[in-house]
């Protein structure tokens, strides 16, 4: 696993603003994020006297990932992001748990230490996430990501949640049998 810190400012060098672009900025609070990853900093500027928020944290190195096309570009959290996003549209998820599940995904990135990935195995972390989240936010990305021929493999798809599901104890998506 490669860590290295990010340059951001300690608490006596200057950050600009972003309101006015001054370059005196001083910290009135500090907290550490919830997960214990991160540090939040209120700044206040000296000249327009707005405040803004920066966050500081280590900055890990995510792997290259591997598209189907044999193409390589860095790891773009705001792509997974953006998944779970239009998974999750419209179900009742909190934004914070989306969150916490994509750190998680990098999270396991990292622990990989492998300097590639491939693209279907972030596909298999967003499924598996988003299986523990929500039934239709799963199907949602599974239908898409899995980009299915016929109505029968989208059919199979979700027998095979309902059986998996309810072997775990959880409320499932219940498919109607023609019949």
């Amino acid at each position: 696993m490669s860590l290295s810190l990010s340059i951001v400012p300690s608490l006596d060098e200057s950050m600009k603003c972003p309101f006015c672009s001054n370059l005196e900025t001083k910290v009135i609070d500090s907290r550490v994020g919830k997960d214990g990853t991160m540090i939040r900093r209120r700044r206040e500027c000296e000249i327009c006297h707005q405040r803004h928020t920066t966050y500081e944290r280590v900055e890990e190195t995510l792997p290259f990932v591997v598209k189907k096309d044999g193409r390589r570009e860095p790891f773009d959290r705001m792509k997974v992001m953006s998944g779970f996003q239009k998974a999750c549209e419209k179900r009742p998820i909190p934004i914070d748990t989306v969150e916490g599940a994509v750190t998680d995904i990098e999270m396991q990135l990292i622990a990989l230490g492998e300097k590639e990935v491939d693209s279907n195995y972030i596909g298999e972390l967003v499924m598996n996430a988003l299986r523990k989240l929500d039934d239709v936010a799963y199907v949602r990305f599974a239908s898409v990501y899995r980009a299915f021929k016929d109505i029968g493999e989208f059919v199979e798809l979700i027998r095979d949640h309902e059986n998996t599901s309810s072997k775990a104890g959880k409320s499932v998506i219940r498919l109607v049998d023609p019949k």
